[in-house]
């Protein structure tokens, strides 16, 4: 841009990298239904307790193991007129989410689910309900390094531009930084992040 006399040069540097998952959150649902209150129960405990022993099989600790209360219905209650054809009376839903940092082992355990439905236990849909299954967090620990990449790329950009046209490269009149974005690399591969920036750099320009 020519501002009267003075000459600058806008330009990006990108930098770009891979980076593993440390984080899994993993809901399992799961349902059972009764006309018996404590037969509901019953079951409820015992799919928990499957669900809970296959985790820690797969090297998922109890600490990283939680269980949501029991959402119960009771479909009497809800309906009008004839029940008849109402099969079970008492339906519940509950949850067992894991939340951990060895991702590896939820992998594991997620890639062999299919054995709990062997072992009686329906999982509903193990997405995380519009969360992340797998996440990074650990963004600071390589946010210098990559503002320093993205820096240095936006000023080979802007030394490139400066040979080609004849000029040399002055100081730095603005810098903007832009947001770190991490995504999935690609959909199947979600354990596996893309860690995103770009620098916006104005240089002047001189003879």
């Amino acid at each position: 841009s020519v501002k009267g006399l003075e000459r600058t040069v806008m330009v990006k540097g990108l930098s770009e990298r891979e980076v593993p998952a440390n984080l899994a959150s993993w809901p399992l649902s799961f349902q059972v239904a009764d006309n018996d209150l404590d037969t509901l129960f019953t079951a409820l405990e015992g799919n928990a307790s499957t669900i809970t022993a296959f985790l820690k099989h797969h090297g998922i600790t109890d600490q990283d193991i939680s269980l949501s209360p029991p959402a119960v219905v009771d479909l009497f209650a809800q309906q009008w007129g004839d029940k008849q054809f109402i099969k079970y009376r008492y339906t519940a839903n509950a949850t067992v989410t894991v939340h951990s940092e060895n991702v590896e082992a939820v992998r594991n355990a997620m890639s062999q689910v299919i054995d709990l439905g062997k072992q009686g236990v329906v999982i509903g849909d193990t997405n995380n309900q519009g969360g992340e299954l797998f996440s990074y967090s650990q963004l600071s620990e390589i946010k210098p390094a990559m503002i320093e990449e993205a820096t240095k790329n936006a000023r080979a950009v802007a030394e490139k531009f400066a040979a080609d046209s004849s000029s040399k490269l002055g100081k730095i009149k603005t810098a903007r930084q832009g947001q770190f974005s991490i995504s999935n690399r690609d959909s199947t591969t979600p354990h596996i992040k893309t860690v995103r920036v770009v620098s916006t750099i104005e240089y002047y320009l001189s003879d």
